[in-house]
């Protein structure tokens, strides 16, 4: 049987509002009450369980200051080996996913305030070596 794909559309969305949505530091609740809906709805739509209208996604897009393309950034774009790279490349939607939670917003904003791009560096290597030790 083969996976629905407007239902992994319907998830890229959805987590594309949850990601936008925690880089606002806005909860569930504050969002839904600005589109006049429960919180148990908003998170359907994050979820990918309820598909959002086009007019629901206008009004989504406005609420949360972005451009209604930015809900379909990157979604569901092939994934494309690297011939130089031993290992392919990291999904867009594994990224869009980490991104969507509060550990990754947390994450990513610490690390953009490191100014030091040789200190980045050796932080990426220091997590790498972590994950690669099994931790």
């Amino acid at each position: 049987m083969q996976a629905d794909p407007s239902k992994a559309g319907d998830k890229h969305v959805g987590a594309r509002v949850r990601m936008r949505r925690l880089m606002l530091s806005m909860s569930q609740e504050k969002l839904a009450d600005a589109l006049a809906l429960s919180f148990q709805q908003v998170q359907k739509y994050e979820k990918g369980t309820d598909r959002i209208t086009v007019s629901r996604l206008q009004q989504i897009s406005d609420i949360l200051q972005v451009p209604v393309g930015f809900f379909f950034e990157a979604a569901l774009t092939p994934r494309r080996r690297s011939r130089k790279a031993e290992a392919p490349a990291p999904d867009p939607e594994y990224i869009s996913e980490f991104l969507a939670t509060a550990e990754g917003i947390w994450l990513a904003r610490a690390f953009m305030r490191i100014k030091r791009p040789a200190l980045q560096r050796r932080i990426i290597r220091f997590v790498e070596e972590i994950a690669d030790s099994g931790y």
